[in-house]
């Protein structure tokens, strides 16, 4: 009689049965798949995710629409490797970049397997902070690697690539070139076109000032610079184009590692100045690739 009596209890135990119960069957019948079912890793048919060819073959049938499937490829899938690295490989979807390896202290072993699976993915690959050492392990298994000892780069990436824009890479003095060339080859490696001006620091302006003109055409510029890190500030105060400024740690004492220079950059009074942290070419070399793309595209349109 009470449920005949209580909508209450009608409802719930119409929650109950036909939502909540479905719904755990259906997930312990998803846990219990086996993972490349759940999670669409690669099938045997021509290279293509399970669940993506699904996804694909529902839009081709105008069963959903381009906006519900852009949602499934922005999802975060990973691949795991033993205990030690999950691979984003999905990064690339969601954000224009696929994953980078930073390699300084990785284990031989780890930064073997890393280097294999991900140049298997894409057959591209790139890595940072990389030694002559950490450079022969990748070298056998990967011959084609590439390393640069001024940069620490270590990369393979597909001849004939075109590089589209323009980024200007300037240093203060030629101390601090590699990280410049961690910015520039980071760059270059997402397809920026990137221009080298090195060695045009503040205490002989006028060796930036015969450059100027090359940099103002730029779409983006890098300023890398230790000691005092004045060179953005000066170079703010030129340009109508942002500023990508990376302190470095060149310097006596008081440089504190790079400090000094984070310190003066970050407390610029010039405009459309923007600073990464110290030494952190990289990060540059990506945020104004960033720029650059959007430069580009805007001027397609």
């Amino acid at each position: 009689m009470l449920f005949a009596v209580n909508p209450h209890f009608r409802f719930s135990i119409f929650l109950k049965y036909a939502i909540i119960y479905p719904v755990y069957l259906w997930c312990n019948s998803w846990i219990s798949r086996p993972r490349h079912e759940r999670f669409g890793e690669r099938s045997q048919e021509g290279g293509c995710p399970v669940e993506a060819r699904e996804i694909l073959e529902r839009v081709k049938n105008h069963e959903l629409s381009v906006e519900e499937a852009e949602l499934f490829f922005r999802r975060e899938p990973f691949e795991e490797l033993g205990h030690f690295a999950k691979l984003d490989t999905h990064r690339e979807i969601r954000s224009g970049f696929p994953e980078v390896i930073y390699c300084q202290g990785k284990t031989d072993g780890h930064l073997r397997s890393i280097y294999g699976k991900m140049y298997e993915a894409r057959g591209e690959v790139f890595g940072t902070r990389a030694t002559p050492h950490q450079f022969e392990i990748v070298r056998e298994i990967i011959p084609e690697i590439s390393y640069d000892e001024v940069s620490g780069i270590l990369k393979y990436e597909n001849p004939g690539r075109k590089k589209v824009g323009k980024i200007a890479v300037c240093t203060a003095g030629t101390a601090d070139i590699p990280v410049a060339e961690e910015a520039a080859s980071t760059a270059e490696y997402f397809g920026s076109h990137v221009e080298r001006i090195f060695d045009v620091g503040v205490s002989g302006i006028h060796r930036l000032f015969s450059k100027l003109d090359q940099i103002q055409t730029a779409n983006c510029i890098v300023a890398v610079a230790g000691m005092e890190g004045a060179l953005a500030s000066v170079m703010g105060g030129l340009v109508d184009k942002p500023i990508i400024a990376v302190p470095t740690s060149v310097g006596y004492g008081a440089n504190f590692h790079g400090l000094s220079a984070l310190l003066t950059m970050i407390n610029s009074c010039a405009n459309g100045v923007a600073v990464v942290n110290i030494d952190n070419g990289y990060g540059a070399g990506y945020i104004a690739t960033q720029i650059n793309r959007m430069a580009v595209s805007a001027k397609d349109d």
